[in-house]
């Protein structure tokens, strides 16, 4: 099983700190700060080298962007609207050579030109009768844990664990899922920050034998809705930059392409660049 990741929230006098210990990914993030910059970037050393991490992530507020280049650091990725309002930056540093290097950039950067290419999407026919869209319940946990399973071999977090899987629905993790002869074949969450006003639609997953419905993309808007419904408008995703089918779905959906994180997760069986995506949920 993965080593579950860690939140840990650090209040001293000078700061506060919100950080994710991610031991399986072998990566810090700080998802929060507040207070003495310095004192902060000095506190995340010290846990890079406790934990003997390769990344460091800061999800940075504009306003800080010279101080974070002056320590090292470089932007990755941009979203827009995620403090409330206010972009956050994803400022990185990397401490191995290894975590640093990747072999895909250049095939990667040809995906995205290529998707920005396509055509606005025709109006596809619902799927067959018998695919039955629902939100998924805690009763649910162990169908929805099958259906991870079966899709990834490595994934960043335990989600063929129903135990984990519960956790996250109790901590306001909201899943839908196309139930069909009674199992979820394709299932996506919403994972939302309830203080920022954000959501990132993640954990996309459909059994390959279902895939040529487009039931992701019905997912996706049915996650929307009930994040408007909740007065969220800042959503973004993150999908695998190699995987074309995921990012296509996610243009012809109005998210906008803003920018990849080297090496950032385990996933399938490799470490993964992955893209972000962003879309004002406002605006539609």
């Amino acid at each position: 099983m993965n080593q579950l990741q860690t939140t840990v929230r650090l209040q001293e006098s000078n700061f506060y700190l919100e950080v994710c210990l991610d031991p399986f990914n072998k990566r810090i993030r700080a998802d929060d700060y507040r207070g003495n910059i310095q004192e902060i970037l000095t506190k995340l050393e010290k846990l890079v080298h406790e934990h003997s991490v390769e990344k460091l992530i800061i999800k940075g507020r504009t306003e800080d962007t010279f101080t974070f280049y002056e320590a090292g650091f470089q932007p990755e990725a941009v979203i827009d609207r995620y403090f409330l309002g206010t972009d956050a930056w994803f400022f990185t540093k990397f401490y191995t050579s290894e975590r640093k290097t990747t072999d895909h950039w250049m095939t990667e950067d040809g995906i995205i030109q290529n998707i920005y290419q396509l055509e606005p999407p025709g109006k596809r026919p619902h799927p067959p009768k018998e695919y039955i869209l629902k939100k998924v319940s805690q009763s649910d946990a162990a169908k929805l844990s099958a259906l991870y399973r079966q899709v990834f071999q490595i994934y960043p977090t335990p989600l063929n664990d129903p135990d984990y899987v519960k956790k996250t629905m109790e901590d306001g993790t909201i899943y839908y899922g196309f139930f069909h002869q009674g199992e979820i074949v394709s299932a996506a969450s919403a994972e939302i920050n309830s203080f920022y006003k954000n959501a990132e639609l993640t954990d996309c997953a459909t059994l390959t034998e279902h895939r040529k419905y487009g039931l992701m993309k019905l997912l996706l808007k049915e996650l929307e809705q009930e994040l408007k419904r909740d007065g969220i408008y800042c959503a973004y995703s993150i999908a695998r930059s190699l995987s074309f089918g995921m990012n296509a779905a996610l243009y012809q959906l109005g998210y906008k392409y803003r920018g990849r994180l080297m090496n950032n997760v385990y996933i399938y069986d490799k470490l993964e660049n992955m893209n972000i995506w962003v879309k004002n949920l406002a605006n539609c």
